[in-house]
């Protein structure tokens, strides 16, 4: 394990069919104002939503609605939530949704009290949360982000073609998390493929850092093998319990910061991702999966080692008369087939991305230096390219 930390969670998750029915607790903590926050309103026809409302209701709170959050949330809407919430002094925010109603409660919720414009200070500055900040909970229905279990906040604004994401501190973390695996069996295919590729890009963000022999990078492995598993029964059987458990445990786990313990972690993946986002509005799993295979043959020489680490333990390649370079690169060629039956977007072109947005993608792309290469401007325009 590398360098010194702290560990800390603070949200309490409950998790399994009947989930639910801890939510009376909980509300029993906060005051009778509830921001009610959900995406396009699939709650409404899947039930969720009656289910919610009914236990507010018997709890005695009085309810102000947000809907329609979008799938990438921007900063307009975030203005909106912030007015809703500030205008009547909410006491929580009940995020019902996936991972981007999430992300976007716990904007509303260190926003909201902000004296200056959010998306300046917390998104450009990048700066810590210094002003009141409004308690969030989660009723998680879509699986990918990790947001139910941590404090990142992922916010789009258009008429500067960025998307950024912020991970705040434990103050910023859902107080608490409803977790039912059912609530997931109702998603469309595209939405659980895409989110099951956001939880294996969450990992792997994570592995290929470091070549010091790391506890994290074996609780990645089993993960990852569990992930690919579970996802071929679910994408056969959407009501496969056991499948969509072990896939929501999975996601949540792939980024509430307990892997990250003593890495340098990589992320250039959801850089490139989030600024083809940017510019694409694509559904955020897709645009990972789009540039994933051509990053990682780029990075692959400078961490040969654990691809081929890789290779071996999460997709049982044979090393037996290899030399390194081959078992790693078998190690991806099983990963492109996998992500390609899996029905994963494979290029760029495919998400509306065109030649002369290539230029403006590129310099929308942050560059982290975690990984085993730290990108040159050029290396990102060749990446993208090599998605196309």
């Amino acid at each position: 394990m590398l360098g010194d930390f702290m560990y800390s969670n603070p949200t309490r998750l409950y998790f399994g069919e009947h989930a639910m029915d801890n939510l009376k607790t909980e509300l029993a903590n906060y005051g009778p104002k509830v921001q009610l926050v959900y995406g396009g309103g699939s709650i409404k026809k899947n039930g969720i939503y009656d289910q919610v409302t009914k236990i507010l209701q018997e709890c005695g709170k009085t309810v102000f609605e947000d809907g329609g959050v979008m799938p990438n949330p921007t900063t307009e809407k975030l203005y909106e939530g912030c007015k809703i919430a500030k205008d009547n002094g909410v006491d929580l925010i009940l995020a019902v949704g996936g991972g981007s109603v999430c992300d976007y409660s716990k904007a509303v919720s260190i926003s909201a009290y902000c004296e200056e414009d959010p998306w300046d200070k917390y998104y450009l500055r990048m700066e810590d949360v210094d002003n009141k900040i409004i308690p969030v909970g989660c009723v998680l229905t879509m699986v990918g982000t990790g947001s139910e279990m941590n404090g990142g906040s992922v916010i789009t604004n258009h008429e500067q073609k960025l998307k950024i994401g912020h991970v705040f501190g434990d103050n910023v973390f859902p107080k608490f998390s409803i977790l039912n695996p059912v609530f997931t069996y109702t998603l469309p295919k595209y939405q659980m493929t895409s989110g099951c590729y956001d939880i294996m890009s969450h990992i792997l963000e994570q592995y290929f850092s470091g070549t010091d022999d790391n506890t994290s990078d074996y609780i990645m492995e089993g993960l990852l093998k569990s992930l690919i598993h579970s996802w071929e029964i679910a994408m056969q059987d959407p009501e496969n319990y056991e499948a969509r458990s072990n896939i929501m445990w999975t996601a949540t786990w792939a980024l509430n910061t307990l892997i990250a313990m003593g890495k340098s972690t990589d992320w250039m993946v959801h850089m490139l991702g989030q600024a083809v986002g940017a510019y694409t509005d694509a559904t955020h799993g897709m645009t990972l999966s789009a540039v994933s295979m051509a990053y990682y043959r780029h990075i692959l020489p400078y961490g040969l080692e654990k691809f081929k680490r890789y290779a071996i333990h999460v997709w049982d390649v044979n090393p037996a008369g290899k030399s390194d370079m081959a078992i790693a690169e078998e190690g991806l060629q099983a990963m492109e087939a996998y992500m390609k039956r899996m029905g994963l977007v494979m290029n760029l072109r495919a998400l509306g991305v065109t030649e002369d947005m290539l230029e403006g993608i590129a310099k929308a792309t942050f560059v982290m230096d975690g990984g085993y290469k730290v990108l040159e401007k050029e290396e990102i325009m060749q990446i993208l390219q090599e998605s196309m």
